[in-house]
């Protein structure tokens, strides 16, 4: 059975920090592209960070470039999102990913999320 269990949320002040963690069972998260997504209120589920198991680039959403940094421990089997220079527009439900496509099928899984909450 796959898990994948984030952690980390929370309040935080503006211009705070806050790292996000996703540990996962189940999988191997070196085989699987990784992702965080958010969704605010009233909003869609947006992408905002991705790691990609092969060659390990990262791609950000521009909102939160310069901002977030995305990582993983293997050893851990856990991926990361570091939130710095928080801002009250980053308030939202943030969710893990792993996704992969291979000859025998798309594979993907969700967390159940962790709020983040920005506000003074």
């Amino acid at each position: 059975q796959v898990q994948l269990v984030e952690s980390g949320g929370g309040l935080v002040r503006p211009g705070g920090s806050l790292r996000l963690s996703c540990a996962a069972s189940g999988i191997s998260i070196t085989s699987y592209d990784m992702s965080w997504y958010r969704q605010a209120p009233g909003k869609e589920r947006a992408l905002v960070a991705t790691i990609t198991s092969a060659s390990l680039n990262t791609n950000y959403a521009d909102s939160v470039k310069g901002r977030f940094t995305i990582s993983r421990d293997n050893a851990k089997n856990t991926v990361y999102l570091q939130m710095n220079s928080l801002k009250p527009e980053d308030t939202a439900v943030y969710y893990c990913h792993a996704g992969r496509s291979s000859w025998s099928g798309v594979y993907d899984y969700w967390g159940q999320g962790t709020q983040v909450t920005v506000s003074s």
